[in-house]
């Protein structure tokens, strides 16, 4: 299929990457839809544009003055679309079996075939993750062709929006662009993260209006902060090392079940870095951030093995040499400082040895929803229909994305997610 050209002019607003220029009012006889749609980020673009190519008259509100911001900065403005591994034991939900239905809909390898149709390059990295050779743009501007082959109505800087329900059954939606009526209501507003780029409550918001449950928001894929004693470590900011990484209960029933084996990047207020922010997903206040040191010894052997040696020198010269071998030179003095064993006995060493290979933090608490790339919670999935993403109480009313508590890890699993979803929801509004 050729590449479906853009309006010209926003074609270059996406190049500039600027804000769109105001729209016209729209003609009141234009102003009722078969569905509309709240949110024109990864999830609300794959729903409109569903919507709109089976037919249905589609309404795309946006309050920002452009659409897919999140798009464009993600993947470090290359935009990890999706992962080829991409399966629902890569969520966090309450209800961890949630999104198996719409994952199944539509895979990893359906969204590749729509990159590859709109001739984009790519490029796997470790891990499954997707990747576009050049800018997150081109993903941004593919969803917005697909829209326009659905003849949705993208409507820009739609503030003040509240939502009303109509007396025949469907939904009124009132903006600072006007007054929108539609039969079908789909929720893509996303959740709290990124506050710079236009993230707002207004889909938990809307829930609790009908009466649906949220799971409490909270940070999820995000730099953890350290204090007290554990400040020292701060001095290190800039140091990367591999690690292996967990979240531990505090009340002693354990490791969360999933640790990920991936980089760790020490910063000016605490830790960060893939290994951490993965773990910070399952981590909770009061809990421990478990690393393990060393992820890249072959089973049975030890870190401290060349320390046990008969005559070797025993000392923290010894020690600070020995954690060379495997971890950049200022982490490995470091650790020889605050590590070091009391006594230099065979179990000492042993004790040393198990203590680096699951080294205990105490973060404070996160940066906060600026600095999180995700929101984990929202949407209690016990509201929701697992097949449409359709509300239970309320007919015709949708949520779908980022808005619903469903919380991929990090490397293009929380993109799938929109995909799916908004899928999942366009095929049945």
């Amino acid at each position: 299929m050729a590449f479906v050209r853009l309006h010209v002019n926003l074609f270059h607003a996406l190049i500039a990457g600027c804000s769109y220029p105001e729209q016209e009012p729209m003609p009141a006889d234009l102003r009722q839809f078969d569905v509309i749609v709240l949110g024109a980020g990864a999830a609300g673009l794959m729903c409109a544009e569903v919507a709109g190519q089976r037919g249905r008259r589609v309404a795309l509100l946006e309050h920002n003055g452009q659409p897919g911001r999140k798009i464009l900065i993600s993947g470090g403005g290359r935009c990890n679309f999706t992962n080829l591994g991409c399966g629902s034991g890569n969520f966090i939900s309450e209800n961890p079996h949630f999104a198996k239905s719409a994952l199944a809909l539509y895979q990893p390898q359906h969204f590749l075939e729509l990159v590859k149709r709109y001739g984009i390059p790519w490029h796997e990295k470790t891990l499954g993750q997707l990747f576009c050779d050049g800018s997150a743009r081109a993903i941004l501007e593919m969803l917005l062709a697909e829209c326009e082959l659905g003849g949705v109505k993208i409507v820009l800087n739609a503030r003040g929006i509240a939502v009303e329900r109509g007396g025949s059954g469907g939904f009124r939606i009132l903006s600072s662009q006007g007054e929108f009526s539609a039969e079908s209501l789909v929720v893509a507003t996303g959740g709290l993260s990124i506050p710079k780029l236009g993230a707002t409550g207004l889909g938990y918001e809307l829930a609790a209006q009908f009466g649906l449950k949220v799971i409490e928001p909270r940070t999820a894929l995000v730099p953890l902060v350290l204090g007290g004693a554990e400040a020292g470590w701060t001095a290190l900011a800039g140091v990367a090392a591999e690690v292996e990484s967990w979240a531990e209960a505090a009340d002693g029933h354990g490791s969360r079940r999933v640790r990920f084996r991936e980089k760790m990047l020490v910063t000016h207020r605490g830790l960060s870095g893939p290994a951490v922010l993965q773990a910070s997903s399952y981590w909770r206040p009061g809990e421990a951030l478990m690393l393990d040191f060393a992820p890249g010894l072959a089973g049975g052997t030890e870190l401290l093995a060349s320390l046990k040696q008969a005559g070797a020198r025993r000392d923290v010269v010894a020690l600070r040499q020995a954690l060379r071998e495997v971890l950049p030179q200022r982490l490995a003095n470091y650790l020889a400082e605050i590590g070091s064993p009391k006594g230099w006995s065979n179990a000492a060493l042993e004790e040393c040895e198990r203590r680096l290979r699951r080294w205990e933090f105490h973060p404070v608490e996160t940066e906060g929803f600026e600095k999180a790339e995700v929101t984990a919670g929202g949407v209690d999935t016990r509201e929701l229909q697992a097949r449409t993403m359709e509300t239970r109480t309320v007919p015709g009313l949708f949520f779908i994305g980022e808005a619903v508590d469903v919380t991929g890890q990090l490397g293009g699993y929380n993109f799938q997610w929109a995909w799916a979803s908004g899928v999942a929801a366009g095929k049945n509004v």
